[in-house]
């Protein structure tokens, strides 16, 4: 059965706990890092379970990963995303792989820092898969062993300096600036049998109530079996690691047709990012302070519910 965890602070303490309807019911164990939660086996955990619930109006709700967890991302891997970005989803032969900083690691509620000197701030929904072993070499990882690997779930938003990240051809510094990483709130540890619920998973991202992106995780193009095997070529795993696997379309960004990024790219390089910059400034889409978020992932029957993230934007 899934243990849906949560890591929070109430009054001076910071523990963890598990969330039933609304209440959490803290664990008595003692540890402080997300690899350490994990070492922690299945049936000690819920024998850790105290009696006494919490109310979460009673505390802060912090995100459940922590350092040193590697940030592993996915760029592009919705189909209708690779469409929106001039790809063929039933040709890529290959991930978009590149990595986030651990100091991007935001919590679940709160801020979004914008920098003073980013303009083209975006959001990205993102399922984010928890994994749960300690791996060394190559790895060939399939629906049969995933549960070896992955220990969970939870919601990651891959909050993006596009002015940034695309001119500057730097995913890891657009994509990592503090607070550019909220996770959680939940950590959803799944059981072998409960590992299906990663195809069908229900993603929702609104930006003041109003809806940006939705989609479900049956438009992954790379599975994460797939994508666990390929990533396992370039790093090695710890428990803890985070892997988020792609956003779906909606994102503030868009591209422009195929031919006229080819025509921009006749352009000297200045004016090139130049004129990019100013379409993109015209959207309405991308975020300003006092913008409010909310996220949600969960699945059709209820079973598995990562919770809400709800963050506002405001300058640095």
């Amino acid at each position: 059965m899934a243990l849906h965890i949560v890591r929070f602070q109430h009054d001076e303490a910071i523990g963890w706990g598990i969330l039933e309807n609304n209440n959490v019911y803290p664990l008595n164990i003692p540890c402080s890092t997300t690899k350490a939660l994990l070492d922690i086996d299945r049936e000690k955990m819920k024998a850790a379970i105290g009696k006494e619930a919490l109310t979460l109006s009673s505390i802060n709700l912090l995100s459940p990963i922590t350092s040193p967890s590697k940030i592993l991302c996915q760029g592009a891997n919705y189909r209708q995303h690779m469409i929106d970005s001039g790809m063929d989803p039933d040709v890529k032969k290959f991930n978009m792989f590149f990595t986030k900083s651990t100091a991007s690691i935001n919590n679940p509620t709160g801020v979004i820092i914008k920098p003073w000197h980013v303009s083209l701030l975006d959001y990205e929904i993102e399922l984010t898969l928890v994994l749960g072993k300690q791996t060394q070499g190559p790895l060939e990882i399939t629906e049969h062993n995933l549960h070896e690997y992955v220990a969970g779930i939870c919601i990651g938003n891959d909050v993006s300096a596009r002015d940034i990240q695309i001119p500057q051809m730097q995913f890891h510094k657009g994509k990592s600036y503090r607070t550019f990483c909220p996770l959680g709130p939940v950590l959803c540890l799944l059981d072998k049998s409960e590992m299906h619920y990663l195809n069908s998973l229900q993603l929702k991202l609104t930006v003041n109530g109003n809806i940006r992106q939705q989609d479900s995780t049956a438009n992954l193009v790379f599975k994460p079996a797939e994508s666990l095997s390929e990533f396992s070529q370039i790093h090695d795993f710890e428990p803890g690691d985070v892997v988020m696997t792609g956003t779906p379309s909606g994102c503030a960004l868009k591209l422009p047709p195929p031919l006229i990024i080819r025509l921009l790219g006749l352009l000297p390089e200045s004016k090139r990012w130049q004129l990019f910059i100013k379409s993109q400034k015209r959207r309405e889409e991308y975020l300003k302070p006092s913008d409010y978020l909310e996220a949600t992932i969960a699945s059709l029957d209820g079973v598995i519910n990562l919770g809400q993230q709800f963050h506002v934007i405001k300058d640095e």
